[in-house]
């Protein structure tokens, strides 16, 4: 039985370097050389694929080295559940996280990896007042328990002030890792979309290049924010944002049309009476130079018609006399006018290719969405720069298509979950989200924490629409859970107490954590979901948990005597064999529960004879 402690592979989030060099490995094994990496083999066998010019087009900027050693870090911390702050916790697949996104997203790697298909986030700007987190890479999770007041040795927090706000490389040294490691979480045809205006697009441009591929930009959304005019604006009213749109693979990204407006089905009309229903008339002629598309039409009461100037026919003429005879041409209502193609409605797309101009009639704009909170609680807006759930609803109906995972790792006030569960209303989908939030502090006497006003914004939301929609059976739950230290203590000794330090040692979970605490750390570093199902049963008098139908089975009694040893590995041998779980079975113990190293040997040695090799403890 093979211990975990605290500096196991296991005890962290995924470890991308050395998943990086495995798959390296796997396809230039001639590349290693005593478990190195040797460069001058490895640039010999990609030939000319090797940039080694000194001066090279990119974006730089001081601290970037440091930005993508941060993103490469794993993470030591865990989620602990907070059962008490979640709605419908049993059958919730949504997910709300309070804590530092940056370990959270590493928490993530395991669990989630191309698995979501929509990422939006909603980052700080840059003007100037925005919080940034300070990244800390010796030791993050420490650097985050500080900041939140876990940890009473300091606060971290930090504003970007006048001085330093005009800089652009604080900001990018925080959007760097997180987009990195968001890239992991992301399907084949997922996508990232990312709110940002002026100020930063350009960067933000150069940061996605780089991390999706310039190749895989899908478009530039412009957002009308405002409906009228700022009139305390210095030079012009800023009226609009950007929606800027990578996806991991471009060609692998489906994208649903918009349906057609009342307007733009107004436009078809039937004047001919002709049976095969309303049509709108198109231009015959076409800029595109096309030498058969030159000759001339004549009409049905002998008018003649060439292309105009510089402009070309759309078609040859015995495509044209074919149009004419099935009565595909207009010529208007005395004969007389140029002639016109007839596009009947019935023949084309149902919808419309999307564009990248999103008034705020489409998509909503500031006020709408500070009026949104308001109506949810009392007349009252908890956050100052809340996003329109329209807006959300819109990307969300442009790229996902029913059963997926959204990510918001800046969520801010939680619309983009909101508008999870307005569109899984009206479209009958199963959407289901993930937030993350820090606990950033606010001057109210009812939250003091945005990370509270996600939670209340969900219970809320939810409350209303069951109120509105009584028959909705959608998932309107939430399981919450936050950032903290690993479960698992790491060695670190006080220096003035060596023997209070080794005491505590032998003591590999920590005294204050829960079995639910634990074996949540097991799911995220294990692979598997946060919402897996976990059913509990009672072997041989010790609760046994069996999670995600059997993929993972854990004891974590407080001890196990001799004579238990026997009864309780047959009976989680009996139960494995009627859950008959798809792939293989990991088995994890307390290790101070055992009496001695005997009765964990025999342990393992029984579970071990009924198949069940992969037996660890903790």
């Amino acid at each position: 039985m093979k211990k975990i402690d605290g500096a196991d592979p296991i005890a962290q989030s995924a470890d991308i370097v050395g998943e990086n060099i495995a798959q390296l490995k796997a396809i230039f094994p001639e590349a290693f050389a005593e478990g190195k990496v040797d460069f001058d083999k490895l640039k010999q066998l990609l030939g000319g694929a090797v940039d080694e010019r000194e001066e090279k087009y990119g974006l730089s900027w001081n601290g970037k080295r440091r930005a993508r050693q941060i993103a490469l870090t794993p993470s030591a911390g865990t989620l602990r559940p907070k059962q008490e702050e979640s709605i419908n916790w049993d059958k919730t697949k949504n997910i709300i996280i309070e804590g530092d996104n940056l370990e959270v997203l590493k928490l993530m790697q395991r669990s989630y990896a191309g698995d979501v298909k929509l990422v939006y986030i909603d980052p700080p700007y840059n003007t100037g007042s925005d919080f940034v987190y300070p990244d800390d890479y010796s030791d993050n999770i420490r650097n985050y328990l500080e900041y939140s007041g876990q940890v009473v040795e300091g606060v971290k927090q930090t504003s970007q002030l006048e001085t330093t706000g005009r800089f652009h490389t604080r900001w990018l040294n925080m959007m760097y890792p997180r987009l990195k490691l968001a890239k992991n979480l992301l399907s084949d045809s997922g996508l990232i979309c990312i709110s940002i205006d002026d100020g930063e697009i350009a960067n933000l441009r150069g940061l996605c290049d780089e991390i999706f591929g310039e190749e895989n930009h899908v478009a530039t959304i412009v957002w009308q924010k405002r409906y009228v005019s700022n009139v305390t604006a210095k030079w012009l009213s800023d009226m609009h944002d950007y929606i800027v749109i990578y996806a991991r693979n471009k060609d692998a990204v489906k994208i649903r049309s918009w349906e057609r407006t009342q307007e733009q089905l107004e436009a078809y009309k039937n004047p001919d009476e002709d049976a095969r229903g309303v049509w709108r008339a198109q231009d015959l002629s076409a800029s595109k130079p096309y030498a058969a598309g030159l000759f001339t039409i004549t009409g049905p009461t002998g008018l003649q018609f060439d292309p105009p100037p510089n402009r070309y026919w759309r078609c040859n003429k015995e495509q044209f006399d074919r149009w004419e005879a099935d009565n595909r041409i207009w010529w208007g209502v005395n004969k007389n006018a140029r002639p016109m193609l007839k596009a009947f409605l019935e023949e084309t797309e149902r919808g419309i290719t999307p564009n990248t101009w999103w008034d705020y009639n489409f998509a909503g704009h500031n006020k709408e969405a500070t009026l949104e909170l308001k109506k949810l609680f009392d007349g009252d807006a908890p956050f100052d720069t809340p996003k329109p759930i329209k807006l959300l609803q819109r990307l969300l109906q442009l790229f996902c298509q029913g059963n997926e995972t959204v990510l918001d790792f800046f969520c801010g006030s939680g619309t983009l979950g909101h508008a999870v569960l307005k569109q899984n209303l009206e479209e009958s989908t199963a959407l289901r989200y993930i937030m993350v939030q820090l606990p950033e502090s606010l001057d109210r006497k009812d939250f003091a924490t945005l990370s509270g006003v996600v939670r209340a914004r969900m219970t809320l939301a939810a409350k209303a629409i069951q109120s509105e929609n009584p028959l909705f059976s959608g998932d309107l739950g939430y399981r919450s859970f936050r950032l903290d230290s690993s479960n698992i203590r790491a060695w670190d000794p006080i220096r003035d107490n060596i023997a209070d330090s080794l005491d505590q040692a032998a003591q590999h979970l920590k005294a204050d954590r829960s079995e639910q605490d634990i074996l949540f750390e097991l799911l995220l570093k294990l692979g598997l979901d946060l919402t897996v199902p976990i059913e509990a049963k009672t072997v041989a008098n010790k609760t046994v948990h069996s999670i995600g139908a059997g993929v993972l089975i854990a004891c974590l009694a407080d001890t196990i005597g001799a004579k238990e040893v026997e009864p309780l590995a047959l009976g989680i041998a009996d139960w494995h064999e009627k859950l008959a779980p798809a792939g293989e079975t990991q088995i994890v113990f307390r290790d101070s529960a055992f009496a001695d190293d005997v009765a964990k040997t025999n342990l393992t040695a029984i579970l071990q004879q009924h198949g069940l090799a992969t037996v660890r403890s903790l």
